[in-house]
């Protein structure tokens, strides 16, 4: 389970959950985009708060894995990557380079301040800290590799080491190091564990991701797996004395714009919850996999396992009274120029939405192409909505329509979703990041207009409407008040808007889009208060205000 997915509030019901299921040891991936927002502004606080998570595991008697990365994967922004790396375009992440290599290694230091007091080798609960993640599914560079397991030895990490990589001689080869024992995602079988013993015969070797469950996209049905066979496979390395760590006994939500992507044969955004089919569920309920995989171990366990907590109180709601409050076009900062339009990163900004706005003159119309759009777009022309562009669905170019005019204000707006966490193609800078042609012209001077919605702004937004021509158009914020007498979790059904962020208390709940599968967004009783709730969302489509109400699971 990674603490950083899960309100801080709900941390120690979590993990009195993976006790009671009769396990004696909790893994976490650490997200450094979470910790370091930009370079050298570091957050430890909250729910960044590390030391914290792992002296809580070790109050409920649980041992501690701790899988910082760099990078991660784990259908994370970026992979943990932060997205201040882009504004190098020519950088060369998860190498030598120094211009990934030396934030990296100042990220060990940090992590390493951290972990090196809570090590059982100084009467802690961490055992095990691993070096990277998957880097045989990327890459061969074991000079990187190397480098990142000295420093970590240097900074003070004396417990055993590890990497983690899918079992094929190809992946064990690149990934796998010297004096590290041998992770496996998965391993669940004979011929698994001999492939980590040819490939590093010196040391152990253990099942470091078994998958209970799997990650879900944008417009696809909901991932599900079979429990019959993961308890076959489960009860095969309990009886041949594998160790082994679920990925994940329970996923949490990707709160804020933390949600990745991957990347086939096209783009492919991961929903909000991570839910991933786990035993424990986002909002933290047991499942029949739960109970099924608890039985198995109590088979193999000489005490009972404890009993889970009581469930947490789940809660629907009645409709909230959502109204519209302004245009986004109402709440533009200053622009900076740009002969052509840049990533987002260049100018200096990790997440959110970004506007590029250009004057047409003397072109009446046509074709116009954004190239290598990152990731969906709405046109406006004159303030009029054209449409929308989608780099999930390899749309991206638009007919403007022809009309007299000498002059035509061209503006896009630019929702960058999550970054490429996997593979080749984890240099996925948002925005437009080449040019945009019309008719075959590339276009140039530019405003550009950093709108990365953080807590601050949306705080900022006005009571009610102006009477702004803009309102008439998509691209709106809408707000409502959520009045509660008492506090429990709940799910906000937004089966009834299109696509767009919710903010409750100005905490970002995260991204819905009406294509599912997820139309309902977490909403812990830890984000809100008794009495007044403010309901914000910003919906790229709709004009007037749709429904709300509070649901009491996710589907």
């Amino acid at each position: 389970m990674h603490f950083q997915r899960i309100p801080r509030l709900y941390w120690r019901d979590r993990l009195l959950k993976a006790k009671a299921m009769g396990l004696n040891t909790v893994a976490t991936y650490v997200f450094w985009n979470a910790m370091e927002p930009k370079p050298g502004r570091w957050n430890f606080q909250g729910n960044n708060d590390l030391a914290a998570f792992i002296r809580e595991a070790k109050a409920v008697g649980l041992y501690v894995i701790v899988r910082p990365g760099p990078y991660v994967c784990g259908e994370w922004d970026f992979g943990g990557l932060p997205a201040w790396l882009l504004a190098k375009p020519d950088i060369k992440i998860r190498s030598t380079d120094p211009a990934y290599l030396r934030p990296a290694l100042n990220y060990v230091d940090k992590i390493a301040e951290i972990v090196k007091f809570h090590q059982i080798t100084r009467g802690g609960n961490v055992i095990l800290l691993q070096v990277e993640n998957e880097f045989g599914s990327y890459g061969k560079d074991p000079a990187y590799l190397l480098a990142l397991r000295d420093a970590w030895r240097a900074a003070g990490i004396d417990v055993p080491l590890t990497t983690a990589d899918g079992a094929s001689p190809k992946m064990l080869d690149g990934g796998s190091i010297p004096g590290c024992i041998v992770g496996l995602d998965p391993g669940a079988n004979a011929a698994d564990f001999a492939a980590a013993k040819k490939a590093r015969p010196d040391v152990p070797a253990f099942c470091s991701e078994y998958y209970p469950g799997w990650l879900t996209h944008w417009g696809e049905p909901w991932a599900r797996a079979d429990t019959a066979h993961i308890l076959r496979d489960l009860e095969w390395l309990i009886r041949n004395k594998k160790s082994w760590n679920l990925y994940v006994l329970h996923g949490g939500t990707n709160f804020g714009f933390y949600a990745g992507a991957n990347m086939g044969e096209a783009y492919q955004p991961d929903v909000t919850s991570y839910d991933y089919d786990a035993p424990i569920r986002e909002d933290g309920s047991l499942t029949p996999k739960y109970q099924a995989i608890r039985r198995l171990l109590a088979r193999y366990s000489s005490t009972p396992p404890p009993n889970p907590p009581r469930p947490a109180f789940h809660m629907s709601l009645g409709e909230i009274a959502m109204q519209p409050v302004c245009s986004v076009f109402e709440l533009l900062p200053e622009p900076v120029l740009s002969a052509q339009p840049k990533p987002m990163e260049q100018y200096g900004q990790n997440f959110g939405f970004i506007l590029y706005r250009t004057t047409l003159k003397g072109q009446n119309g046509g074709k116009l192409i954004l190239q290598d759009l990152h990731d969906y777009a709405n046109v406006y022309l004159d303030g009029q909505y054209i449409g929308s562009l989608d780099r999930s669905k390899k749309v991206q170019a638009i007919i403007l329509p022809k009309t007299d005019l000498a002059a035509r204000q061209l503006d896009i707006l630019v929702e960058g979703m999550g970054r490429v966490n996997y593979g080749p193609h984890m240099l996925d800078p948002k925005g437009i990041t080449e040019q945009v042609t019309l008719d075959g012209t590339t276009l140039g001077d530019w405003q550009v207009f950093s709108l990365p919605m953080e807590s601050e702004y949306i705080a900022a937004l006005p009571e009610q409407c102006d009477r702004s021509p803009w309102n008439d158009q998509p691209g709106r914020f809408f707000k409502g008040e959520l009045y509660m007498a008492s506090l429990g979790d709940t799910y906000l059904d937004m089966s009834g808007w299109e696509k767009g962020v919710v903010w409750v208390n100005g905490i970002n709940l995260g991204r819905y889009w009406n294509i599912g599968p997820q139309q309902r967004l977490y909403l812990p009783g830890a984000f809100m208060k008794k009495g007044r709730n403010e309901v914000v969302v910003f919906d790229l489509h709709k004009k007037g205000a749709g429904t709300i109400v509070g649901r009491e699971t996710l589907d």
